[in-house]
């Protein structure tokens, strides 16, 4: 547990540092213990003397810990001690704050305790004993402003992502938690509010240097501000995160609301990597007390099915997460109905991106686990779901076992026979008698040959797209899915993207419309079609990081 900051003095002392001093001692290749003091008594006097060359001093530091941030030279010689300290006189005297350039103090020195901290445990552990906890909380509170909320919660993060340093976190967890919701909850709108929604002359200009690093403009400003603010709301789940992963305040974590929101809280496309809402619930599925809350609430269990058939990058965190609830006797059957038809189109998935055991497989063997019970009628479930695991079954198990007792020559004639079946669904779709062209397609699905991969993607595509002119947008995601499944991770069939897509856009999806937009756009080279920038541009403008706080802010001003 943390012990009180010593209180910092604000007056001026005889000494004088100044920033050309710091780095000539940097610079200077004298004995290495001299350096070593000289830095070290440098960093002791800094907090206690107030200079205007401060902040060029800190921008220095905070290169030199984002670029080596395993270097163990200043953490060994008292740099947390003085960022600390900083950060306290930051918050705690306004007016030696508000001079000269100090303003920019406190966002360095959290920054720099963050750097340090990312990797090493050890370098975690000194910033704890360094007393680092209590002035980063400040920062938390919003004792200043949400840019020095993101670099305080991101170290903070780092602190209790360490084994090592937890305990010193866990001793403020209440407060972390409730203020780590509220900011994930809230960011966006306090950013667009209190930059992005502002006129250029309006807007700080400590938080315009910052974002841009002095170069100015007003697009550059806006791009940063919406990367930032992305990472202030990532930087809160992933904290959470460090909370949930431990099994601590549960409770205040899988509150209803909060549970719904993580559903729209979205990295983006400029974070694909990122944590983000399906993150958070992917490690409360892991809890039983996670998957219980999360198995109560339909609209969170249907935004991981949205995921699982998407081309989001965490496409794997959703299908994982939808396989925890299925495994749990307490959780499977109240979430069956939905999951089941959703991860059925899953089970010729091969692998996802960067994961490459047999996602199917596990899919299969989760979904028939208990089947014989189905079958028998001992557990409730709707016709719906029903059927599509009777489909499953004769797919997986009975229809494997028939094509495995024919002959060559019977093979090739059901072969043969499937594609008579597809030109006559292609003849009728051209037709306009689209409802017996899915009959075709369907007829010739039932006897195409499983091995014949490339066929089955043809076949399950084009009755997704009968079912878009049907306006069946879930029909057309499930054999567009399917067909995606078939194809395979490294070459996606584009025709089957696109209809996937418009069939998302169709049931008012705008992420994972422009997802597969955009898996599309990347099919196709240099060359995008017309009709694929236009949807891109539709769904970019839809789920816009402040499309609702920009929403929320018109409909204030209309009322008023």
């Amino acid at each position: 547990m943390e012990s009180r900051i010593p209180e910092i003095s604000t007056s001026k002392t005889n000494h004088k540092l100044n920033c050309s001093c710091f780095f000539c001692i940097l610079s200077e290749t004298i004995d290495p213990s001299v350096r070593r003091a000289k830095i070290s008594q440098y960093l002791k006097q800094m907090p206690l003397i107030d200079d205007q060359e401060h902040v060029l001093v800190l921008s220095g530091l905070w290169k030199i810990a984002m670029a080596k941030p395993n270097d163990p030279e200043f953490p060994s010689l008292g740099i947390f001690t003085c960022m600390a300290k900083l950060i306290r006189k930051g918050v705690t005297h306004r007016t030696w704050l508000l001079r000269h350039q100090n303003i920019y103090i406190p966002y360095y020195a959290a920054h720099i305790i963050g750097s340090y901290t990312i990797k090493k445990p050890k370098f975690a552990k000194k910033a704890v004993k360094s007393f680092v906890v209590k002035p980063l909380l400040e920062l938390l509170r919003g004792k200043i402003s949400w840019v020095e909320q993101r670099v305080a919660l991101r170290a903070l993060a780092h602190l209790a992502s360490h084994e090592a340093t937890f305990e010193a976190v866990k001793v403020h967890e209440v407060e972390i938690i409730e203020a780590a919701i509220n900011i994930a909850c809230t960011c966006l709108n306090k950013v667009y509010d209190d930059f992005v929604g502002l006129k250029k002359s309006h807007r700080l200009k400590y938080h315009r240097n910052l974002l841009t690093r002095g170069l100015g403009g007003l697009e550059l400003e806006n791009r940063k501000a919406e990367e930032w603010a992305s990472q202030l709301q990532c930087w809160s789940l992933y904290l959470l995160r460090c909370f949930a992963c431990r099994e601590r305040s549960l409770g205040l974590i899988c509150k209803k609301r909060f549970l719904k929101d993580l559903c729209g809280m979205w990295g983006g496309i400029s974070n694909p990597y990122s944590t983000s809402g399906i993150e958070l619930l992917k490690t409360l599925c892991h809890i039983q007390m996670g998957r219980e809350s999360i198995a109560g609430l339909q609209e969170v269990v249907e935004c991981l099915c949205n995921v699982s058939r998407s081309s989001d990058e965490r496409q794997h965190m959703a299908i994982e997460s939808l396989v925890q609830l299925l495994e749990d006797p307490v959780t499977r059957y109240k979430v069956m109905d939905v999951v089941a038809p959703v991860l059925a189109d899953l089970v010729e998935l091969r692998d996802i991106k960067g994961k490459h055991h047999k996602v199917g497989k596990t899919i299969v063997h989760v979904l028939l686990r208990d089947y014989h019970k189905i079958k028998l009628c001992k557990v409730s479930l709707s016709k719906g779901t029903t059927r599509r695991l009777e489909e499953l079954w004769d797919l997986k198990v009975e229809r494997v076992k028939r094509e495995k007792q024919m002959s060559v020559v019977e093979i090739r004639e059901k072969e043969a026979l499937s594609c008579v079946l597809k030109r006559e669904g292609s003849e009728r779709f051209f037709a306009g008698e689209v409802e017996k062209a899915v009959v075709k397609y369907s007829e010739a699905l039932d006897l195409c040959p499983l091995k014949l991969r490339k066929e089955r993607v043809v076949l399950h595509s084009n009755r997704a797209q009968c079912y878009l002119v049907l306006k069946d947008a879930e029909s057309a995601i499930s054999d567009a899915t399917r067909a995606l499944c078939l194809s395979g991770v490294a070459r996606p069939h584009s025709k089957s993207l696109w209809r996937r897509s418009q069939a998302y856009d169709m049931k008012g999806l705008s992420k994972e419309s422009l997802m597969d937009c955009l898996t599309f756009i990347n099919t196709k080279g240099f060359k995008i079609p017309y009709y694929a920038a236009i949807n891109f541009n539709k769904q970019m403008n839809s789920t816009w990081l402040f499309a609702s706080a920009q929403s929320k802010r018109h409909r204030r001003r209309v009322k008023v």
